[in-house]
C-alpha cells in the first residue's frame, strides 16, 4: 500500500519508522507546508499539503496518514481535505500490542510497544503514542492525542480532541470532556469538563480554554 504521510516534522520521524516496520506498507511521499512546489527526489513525492488533492487525482491507490502531534490542525487537515474515510491508512507499529476485540479507526496510528485492551474502541486521527496503554473497554474519540506512556486504566472515556500528557493516569470510569489536555504526569480520579486544562495528583482544573486561570 502506497502512503503520502502529511507533515515533515519531528513526529513524522517515528510515524515514518511505524510505516516501516510494516512490510504491506511503502513510503511515497511527505506533503509539509514548508515546501514551497511539488518535487521529486529519488522515488519520493514532496510538496506543500495541498497537493495532497493533486496526488489524488493522478493516482488512484494512494493513501495519506497525518503525522502532526496537534489535534486541532489534525481535524483542520481532514476538512481542507475532505477525502472520504477509505483515503486514510491505520498504522499500527509491529510491537504494538492490540487486542482482536478492540477498534480502531481510520487514520489512527499506534506508535511502538503501545497497548490496547479488550473492547476497547479508537477513534479516528488519533495517536495512542509510544507505551501508552489504553485498558479495557475504553472510548477514545477522534482527534486525542494520548502521549508517551500515559495510562487509561480502563473504561474510560475520552470525548473529541483530548490530550493525555506524558505518564499521565486515568482511573477507571473516568469521562474526560472534548478538547481538554491532562498535563504530564497528573492522576485523574474525577470527571473534566470539556475545554479546560487540568494537572496534578490528583488532578485539578486550572485553566479553561479561554486562558481564564483557576486557583
Amino acid at each position: 500500500m502506497k502512503v503520502v504521510v502529511i507533515g515533515h516534522g519531528g513526529h513524522s520521524k517515528v510515524i515514518t519508522e511505524a510505516i516501516l516496520s510494516n512490510d504491506d506498507y511503502e513510503i511515497v511521499g511527505y506533503l509539509d507546508d514548508k515546501y514551497e512546489g511539488v518535487s521529486l527526489v529519488g522515488n519520493i513525492i514532496y510538496g506543500p499539503l495541498l497537493s495532497a488533492i493533486t496526488l489524488v487525482d493522478h493516482f488512484y491507490d494512494i493513501n495519506f496518514v497525518i503525522a502532526i502531534g496537534n489535534n486541532e490542525i489534525r481535524k483542520e487537515i481532514v476538512r481542507k481535505l475532505n477525502f472520504s474515510d477509505n483515503r486514510y491508512v491505520t498504522i499500527i507499529h509491529q510491537s504494538a500490542v492490540v487486542s482482536p476485540t478492540s477498534k480502531i479507526g481510520v487514520g489512527t496510528v499506534v506508535m511502538p510497544n503501545s497497548v490496547i485492551n479488550a473492547d476497547s474502541e479508537i477513534g479516528k486521527h488519533t495517536i495512542i503514542n509510544t507505551g501508552a496503554i489504553v485498558e479495557h473497554d475504553s472510548e477514545i474519540s477522534n482527534f486525542c492525542h494520548i502521549a508517551p506512556r500515559a495510562t487509561l486504566t480502563g473504561d474510560v472515556q475520552l470525548e473529541e480532541g483530548v490530550s493525555i500528557g506524558a505518564g499521565a493516569t486515568v482511573i477507571p470510569g473516568v469521562t474526560i470532556g472534548s478538547w481538554s489536555t491532562i498535563g504530564a504526569g497528573a492522576v485523574v480520579i474525577n470527571q473534566i469538563p470539556s475545554y479546560c486544562t487540568a494537572v496534578g495528583i490528583p488532578a485539578k482544573v486550572k485553566k479553561v480554554k479561554k486562558g481564564e486561570l483557576i486557583d
